[in-house]
């Protein structure tokens, strides 16, 4: 018998799902308050006090339109035929734009006040914790375009930005994977599918890789008109803004230099030799000559035991409370009030992602778990998510809003906790070769892989600028993306991977890839001074925690770490610690 229930419970935020009356009353109202709050803007005048007033009251519809924003995308994701859960999209995302045009009014007031007046507004004690936020908002106001002409781009992103992203998660939703498996013919959503192509059998997973490039060629031309729009809202957005360089928006949102940036992405580059020795390595254990794109992740034996989901909770808390028991205690805490959505079912969209629900303190963890290390892997990556949100919940809303590259951090810090841990405990020979080779693809997965997207995102937005871009070309800009970031050391690539994965589509956030990989070599640091400190360091994370959405990363790890990011010496001792994992392989598998 299951000890926990791998569904769900989203009626404890709003029962009834996306039929909820509940839930539509909660929008009603909070559409009339968006509304009229605009309306007051627009006719007030800009004084110290009133602009003080404005920002408390729309942090708290900012929690109101995460909270049904949250609401909404679990209900999307749970099951992608849901017809209402489409519609209530629509809604949100047009509240969000009302929101929006709000903060925009308020940056129109922050930037309207002299240097008297922000002296004076800077000493009110409300505003005291939230400085650097308005700061930020302040400096980025002054480099948009004027209030009315940015309000209008919101607008009319609803239906011409954010609906492209839309457009992909209904094509994502209707699709089907044909596999054929011991003589059977099956239907798969893509998600199941993807999940497949890790199966210790490599002619299935051929067989599925196959069929799932083929389902993709197939929506090939949608899925390029998808990627080419977003773009093009883009590109011609930041042109509008004079904003010359693609990476100035994502750079901004993740709080970094450029500088920062390019060592990191160099240092790595350097390195990759190195992990070469990994991918020949595991291609002999395998019996190929080369590794094929699907067999990186694939495992090394074919006696590989499956994790059951209780099996997985316990052991993720028992990881964390080696390091944290506050940590451990909030895990345990997820797993018995169902805030994880782990089921294997069709209609699921893919991949996972953890979502937090402001005014209820709540978050909510979505994945399809199918007992493989991996999976187990992602299972704590999401907790790690879900407790740094927790850390931060008695904070005020802007200074909650950190940014993905330090999200990805807590994510990767608790992946690694648990990984660790697996190794070092390990019974057999064969299980600690395996455990490490997970551990050692993930680094390949954010050295390799990642840098991969990151290199086609580039190309692909220089050659965006010049005018439409072909399916047929975007497999190529894949490919040659993906030959690079490899060092051209697989067999076979994925020329649709760059419509098979969600965050080439994803409207929030642009370039969403190279904070992964900064998260990771983050995190590898921080795990390093954590393992030298002990029990010491828990009160420390926590302080790093809580400083992530009022620091740029560079003050949080000079603060918190005391290193410099624009130096490769940090990066170099983060990429030191898995090249230990590495010698161990390669020993192991002489």
């Amino acid at each position: 018998m299951e000890k926990y229930k791998q569904v769900w419970d989203l009626d404890v935020i709003f029962k009834g799902g996306s039929s909820s009356p509940e839930f539509k009353e909660f929008l009603d109202n909070m559409e009339i308050e968006l509304k009229n709050f605009q309306k007051e803007l627009d006719k007030e005048e800009t004084t110290v006090k009133g602009c003080a007033n404005n920002i408390l009251r729309a942090q708290e519809l900012g929690k109101k339109v995460r909270e049904a924003g949250a609401f909404v995308g679990c209900l999307n994701a749970q099951d992608v035929t849901d017809e209402g859960a489409r519609l209530l999209t629509g809604r949100t995302k047009q509240l969000y734009s009302y929101y929006s045009s709000i903060l925009t009014s308020i940056d129109e007031q922050l930037l309207g006040l002299d240097d008297d007046q922000w002296l004076e507004f800077a000493k009110i004690e409300e505003m005291e914790p939230i400085l650097f936020n308005l700061n930020e908002r302040r400096q980025n106001a002054k480099d948009k375009l004027p209030s009315d002409k940015e309000k209008l781009i919101e607008a009319l992103s609803v239906d011409g930005y954010h609906a492209w992203g839309d457009f992909y998660d209904t094509i994502v939703g209707r699709m089907e994977v044909e596999v054929e498996l011991d003589g059977e013919k099956k239907s798969y959503s893509v998600g199941q599918a993807s999940n497949l192509m890790n199966d210790k059998n490599r002619t299935v997973r051929q067989h599925v890789f196959e069929q799932y490039e083929k389902a993709w060629e197939k929506e090939r031309d949608l899925f390029a008109n998808t990627l080419n729009h977003l773009a093009g809202f883009r590109l011609q957005t930041y042109e509008a803004r004079g904003w010359e360089e693609v990476l100035k928006e994502p750079l901004k949102i993740n709080r970094m230099k450029q500088e920062t940036l390019d060592v990191m992405w160099d240092t790595i580059t350097k390195n990759k030799p190195t992990f070469l020795k990994y991918l020949d390595r595991k291609a002999k254990l395998l019996g190929q000559e080369k590794l094929d794109f699907v067999d990186v992740s694939a495992p090394i034996s074919e006696n590989v035991e499956e994790v059951s989901f209780d099996h997985a909770a316990e052991l993720i808390c028992d990881q964390f409370r080696s390091f944290s028991p506050k940590m451990a205690d909030f895990a345990k805490m997820t797993f018995e009030n169902q805030w994880i959505e782990a089921e294997s079912r069709p209609g699921k969209r893919p991949g996972g992602f953890c979502t937090s629900f402001p005014i209820s303190e709540q978050s909510r963890i979505f994945m399809t778990y199918d007992g493989s290390a991996s999976n187990v892997a992602t299972l704590a990556h999401e907790l790690g998510h879900a407790y740094h949100q927790y850390v931060m919940n008695d904070l005020p809303q802007m200074s909650q809003r950190y940014a993905m590259n330090v999200a990805e951090t807590a994510s990767t810090f608790a992946e690694m906790i648990v990984a660790d841990a697996t190794v070092k405990q390990a019974e057999t020979k064969e299980a600690k070769i395996q455990l490490l080779d997970d551990k050692l693809n993930r680094s390949i997965a954010f050295f390799m892989n990642i840098h991969s997207r990151f290199l086609f995102e580039t190309s692909f937005y220089e050659e965006r600028k010049k005018g439409l871009v072909s399916g047929n070309r975007l497999n190529e800009l894949m490919v040659n993306a993906q030959k690079e970031a490899y060092c051209d050391a697989l067999g076979e690539y994925s020329p649709h991977f760059w419509a098979s994965k969600l965050h080439f589509h994803i409207t929030g956030v642009p370039f969403y890839n190279f904070p992964y990989t900064f998260g990771y070599l983050f995190s590898m640091g921080i795990y390093a001074q954590a393992v030298e400190a002990g029990e010491d360091f828990e009160d420390r994370y926590i302080a790093l925690l809580r400083d992530t959405g009022r620091m740029e990363v560079e003050q949080l790890a000079k603060v918190h770490l005391n290193v410099d990011l624009t130096k490769p010496e940090f990066w170099q001792k983060a990429i030191d610690l898995v090249k230990e994992d590495l010698d161990t392989f390669l020993e192991l598998t002489e």
